[in-house]
């Protein structure tokens, strides 16, 4: 019998609305707020993928959904120049922007294996991967972090691979930047009988190795998730892209045609000329790596913490101790606005994310307005 009176679905606050107070307290001060919160791109995308968006006369017609047949080519020789891997355009499709791809990918991949009830993912997180196992009615199960900042499957009970529908990895972490043992979770995936989907969005911000890929380890069981917002400044263009198994890839692209997700032909002509451009991902990359430098240097100083490095992406991931007592007093004494790490985890409770992605000269104006304090 249905219960009429049983209630519906209530979604939480947004983590980023509960800073609200402290854009105020950071607002006031002359020259108002530096927004060190959220990953969003300030640097501006080269000039030929600004004109591919104009001109690429795309926007007339509907594009395809599994992207263009020039875009999954781009997507190809950047695989194959950064990876070394050779991968086949049947298995690569885009998708608008990655978060709706890891909000969406749990409905459907539960449609498709209607006896598994759970997604597994990395304990301190970006939240979507929590979110998006909620939103299909799917058990949501962290996976601990060893000290090293992999994964520790060794600690999935024998009850929740079972019941696993899917493992997420994500590597470069977003918030930690630790880099994860992507061989490792693909092996337990083929072990198990788990697809492993791999998001790997700051790849190209990877500072202790070269760049990696869990496609490296080959395309059986699992799917790489990449995004153009980061590599190539373009968060308001959404294009992402996936690619991996061919039977999961191709039933993916079949359940997406018939939603009628669908990257817009301009943007999909901007992210050729973005995609065979890799020297403004070499700009980009100094860009970021100096301001980590700087800003871990100014925040240390100011606040007494040890600040440390990330082994990839572009956030600084800092023990601090009191997450939101930190958060206020930056906002007061500095004007900015970091995210406290409970965002991403109870166990990110001591911690804040910092994300460098202002201009040189906002990090200067917080290291002058910190230097009086």
């Amino acid at each position: 019998m249905i219960d009429r009176d049983a209630p519906g679905f209530e979604p939480p606050p947004y983590p980023y609305d509960r800073l609200d107070a402290f854009q105020k307290i950071a607002a006031a001060h002359d020259g108002g707020i530096i927004d060190l919160s959220i990953g969003t791109p300030c640097d501006p995308p080269p000039a030929a993928v600004i004109e591919a968006l104009s001109t690429s006369g795309a926007e007339r017609g509907y594009p395809q959904s599994i992207g263009s047949e020039a875009l999954r080519r781009a997507i190809a020789r950047w695989m194959a120049r950064r990876f070394a891997i050779d991968m086949p355009v049947s298995r690569i499709a885009a998708c608008i922007g990655t978060k709706e791809f890891v909000a969406t990918t749990p409905q459907y991949m539960k449609l498709r294996r209607p006896n598994r009830d759970t997604v597994l993912y990395p304990q301190t997180a970006y939240p979507t991967y929590e979110m998006g196992a909620i939103l299909a009615g799917l058990r949501a199960v962290p996976v601990p972090m060893n000290a090293d900042g992999t994964m520790d499957l060794a600690s999935i009970t024998t009850d929740d691979a079972q019941r696993a529908l899917m493992l997420w990895v994500n590597s470069p972490s977003n918030p930690t930047g630790e880099l994860d043992d992507l061989g490792a979770a693909a092996a337990w995936g083929r072990a198990h009988g788990v697809p492993v989907f791999s998001d790997e969005c700051y790849t190209e911000f990877t500072w202790s190795t070269s760049a990696q890929s869990i496609l490296q380890h080959g395309n059986d069981g699992v799917v790489a998730v990449h995004s153009l917002s980061k590599r190539s400044n373009l968060a308001g263009v959404r294009v992402g892209f996936y690619a991996g198994d061919a039977d999961i890839v191709s039933y993916l692209q079949e359940v997406r045609k018939h939603g009628g997700f669908m990257v817009p032909g301009p943007a999909q002509a901007a992210a050729v000329a973005a995609l065979d451009d890799d020297e403004h991902v070499r700009v980009q990359r100094d860009r970021y790596l100096s301001r980590l430098e700087r800003v871990a240097d100014v925040l240390s100083k100011w606040s007494g913490v040890s600040i440390n490095m990330p082994a990839g992406g572009f956030y600084l991931w800092c023990d601090v101790g009191d997450a939101w007592g930190f958060t206020e007093r930056l906002a007061v004494d500095g004007g900015a606005l970091v995210s406290p790490g409970d965002f991403y985890g109870p166990q990110g409770a001591r911690f804040v994310r910092v994300a460098v992605v202002q201009p040189d000269a906002r990090i200067a104006m917080l290291a002058e307005r910190l230097s009086r304090r």
